[in-house]
């Protein structure tokens, strides 16, 4: 941990690694600034299966089921690089090559998503050829069961209670069902399979001592509870963003929607893998 700030675990790949990294993540994002492609709703959920692609990667790292020349790239933080450079790159070649019809369905959203599940595929299955564990995936699969009700009655009342909150749409549906998943996992994981937290202040929420213990999420549902507020009042807070400024405002809100969604899909192929 460096500086007692950074989530255990957080390291630099060697040298010859990082700049490689960081010239493919430049060039990327400076095609990216100079074609500006078009953001829209339906394209940034379409990375969703990226923001999972990225979590089950440093998944494969954690289980050192890497080639040692490949494995630096999915270490912790620089996972993060590596898929964002694929993903611009790929959302560049759709952009190039699929034209934009009024009259069909973006087929350029599709592709995208299409191509983010057919990596993420791969990847997933290598990670569960390592060894499966029942336990763990009985309790992953639980956790993602549990998920659903809570994001939708959360997603509903939220847009109840504050309406202008539905025009951030899938996006910040998404936003939070991916903070409640990471929520709900996490409280499951550290209750009941004794796994850690990594990340200093999550785990100062759940090592809170005296706190009632419910079914399943034990004392977790702290952590759980502190997760949904912060997202329902970041999507809320980006309604006005997102009217006034669609393409940043949607951009930024995946942004957050990934900080809940990645550690959620590396929670639960962890469990499923390592339990």
């Amino acid at each position: 941990m460096v500086g007692g700030l950074l989530p255990a675990g957080t390291t630099l790949p060697p040298l010859p690694h990082l700049l490689v990294v960081l010239l493919a993540t430049g060039g990327v994002a400076a095609a990216l600034r100079r074609r500006r492609p078009s953001v829209t709703a339906r394209r940034v959920l379409a990375l969703a299966p990226w923001m999972a692609l990225g979590s089950a990667a440093h998944v494969l790292y954690v289980v050192d089921a890497l080639p040692s020349s490949i494995a630096p790239f999915a270490g912790s933080p620089t996972v993060y690089l590596t898929v964002g450079t694929f993903a611009g790159a790929a959302w560049l070649a759709a952009d190039a090559w699929l034209a934009v019809d009024a009259d069909r369905p973006d087929r350029i959203a599709a592709t995208l998503a299409a191509a983010g599940v057919l990596l993420l595929v791969p990847v997933v299955a290598v990670a569960v050829g390592t060894g499966l564990s029942p336990a763990g995936a009985r309790w992953s699969a639980l956790a993602l069961a549990l998920t659903l009700p809570i994001a939708g009655a959360v997603w509903a009342g939220l847009t109840r209670f504050r309406p202008e909150a539905a025009v951030t749409g899938g996006v910040g549906a998404l936003a939070v069902f991916g903070h409640a998943l990471d929520g709900v996992s996490t409280a499951v994981g550290t209750t009941q399979l004794g796994f850690g937290e990594r990340t200093p202040v999550s785990r100062i929420l759940l090592e809170i001592g005296g706190l009632p213990s419910v079914p399943v999420l034990g004392e977790g549902w702290l952590f759980l509870l502190v997760k949904l507020a912060v997202a329902s009042a970041v999507v809320w807070l980006f309604a006005a963003y997102v009217r006034e400024e669609p393409a940043e405002g949607y951009l930024l809100l995946g942004f957050v929607a990934a900080m809940g969604l990645g550690p959620a899909a590396h929670n639960l192929l962890l469990f499923s893998v390592a339990a």
